[in-house]
């Protein structure tokens, strides 16, 4: 539920800011997130939903205290420890809610942890997904992802992090991984990896949330303005992306006209502004890379130069496999099929070679180039290995056309 979502972060917040232990609060919201799935659709949505969640994960919270304090026969529990109206929820919605969101983000993100357990958590803690979503963003089994995600709560235990924000130096290469975050989030939800829809609506909806309410708080980063951006620029063509019976419709063959123009709008000004006003990072340029595809009437108007020269630019900025194979479409599109199908060559060999992405452009640029034939094998092989029903059914459509 979007509500849930939506929630999850603030209950989270609340629960560690009073009472500092971030492995045990956020087992008790995700307690509290199972006992609403059960019981709201029998019983409706409380009048205070944020205050049902919050008691419930106070009561959880509580729970385990007293399950641990009594395991290890302690002279004087934990509980006893702990003042008694700490343990009490206050009065549903009682007080405004508390902006806690960046503290959540750096927490989650904390050196003690190594990348891969920093992004894994803060899906799972902030952004909502469950284990198993997780674990499919990182493609590795449901109980692997759940021991990784333990084992990195205790760390930040033993570490000793606090609810806080860090100093100004520690806070770059966290919000770093916050981001990538944000933009994994973002991209399970506009190209849903596996299922039976092509884009998973509450995923796009809370990153673009969650990454709006950063950017509140950090008004002058220029990069997290970039993340906005693109997925404002990217979101707005949503509506066109998927046909009548939830098939793909690519950009080439998209009605334009049903795309967003106020969140294009809001994009362009958005990427313009911090390209003005700081250095040019991987998400404004990206995001300018969405902002001259936006602005194009068609896909044969686009001024495919311009996208070149920014895949290039971000190539220099963040070299990775993704990009190049994007390139490879600008450079095919400006110098030639061919010349594209020499680039692909750069990255057939590394992570992306069992990954339908890589074999669809190559259909595509092959389908330039005349060769029907061997387009229509590429297509199929990108088929087999798309996970997204909607993708695969395009596919192989893609690939019948060719044959």
């Amino acid at each position: 539920m979007d509500l849930l979502r939506r929630l999850a972060p603030q209950v989270l917040g609340a629960l560690v800011r009073r009472h500092g232990d971030f492995a045990r609060a956020e087992d008790a919201v995700q307690e509290a997130l199972v006992a609403a799935v059960e019981a709201w659709p029998r019983e409706g949505v409380p009048e205070h939903p944020a205050g049902w969640l919050h008691t419930v994960a106070t009561r959880r919270y509580v729970d385990q205290v007293r399950a641990e304090a009594a395991r290890a026969r302690r002279e004087r529990t934990v509980l006893d420890a702990t003042p008694r109206d700490a343990l009490v929820a206050p009065p549903a919605d009682a007080e405004p809610p508390r902006d806690d969101l960046l503290e959540l983000f750096l927490l989650c993100c904390h050196p003690a942890l190594p990348a891969p357990a920093q992004l894994a958590l803060t899906l799972r803690a902030v952004g909502g997904l469950t284990t198993a979503e997780v674990a499919a963003a990182f493609l590795v089994p449901e109980k692997t992802m759940g021991q990784r995600i333990s084992r990195a709560k205790q760390r930040l235990r033993e570490a000793g992090a606090r609810f806080a924000l860090p100093s100004a130096a520690e806070q770059g290469p966290r919000l770093a991984v916050v981001r990538q975050v944000l933009y994994l989030m973002f991209n399970e939800g506009y190209s849903a990896s596996s299922g039976p829809e092509l884009i998973r609506v509450d995923l796009t909806r809370q990153a673009l949330r969650l990454t709006r309410r950063l950017r509140e708080r950090l008004p002058a980063d220029g990069e997290t303005a970039g993340l906005l951006a693109l997925m404002l620029l990217t979101e707005a063509r949503a509506a066109a992306r998927v046909g009548p019976d939830g098939e793909l419709v690519p950009l080439a063959e998209q009605d334009r006209g049903r795309w967003d123009r106020a969140a294009i709008a809001e994009g362009c000004a958005l990427v313009a502004h911090s390209l003005s006003t700081s250095p040019a990072g991987p998400y404004q340029v990206q995001a300018a890379i969405a902002a001259v595809h936006a602005e194009a009437p068609t896909t044969e108007a686009t001024d495919w130069p311009q996208v070149l020269a920014l895949y290039e630019l971000l190539e220099r900025l963040a070299p990775n496999p993704v990009a190049t194979l994007s390139r490879a479409v600008a450079v095919g599109m400006v110098h030639g099929p061919a010349a594209g199908l020499a680039l692909l060559a750069e990255v057939e060999s590394g992570i992306l070679a069992g990954h339908h992405r890589l074999h669809a452009v190559r259909a595509h640029l092959l389908e330039l180039a005349g060769d029907r034939a061997a387009a229509a094998v590429a297509w199929r092989k990108a088929a087999g290995l798309a996970g997204s029903a909607p993708e695969r059914r395009h596919l192989l459509r893609r690939a019948t056309e060719c044959e």
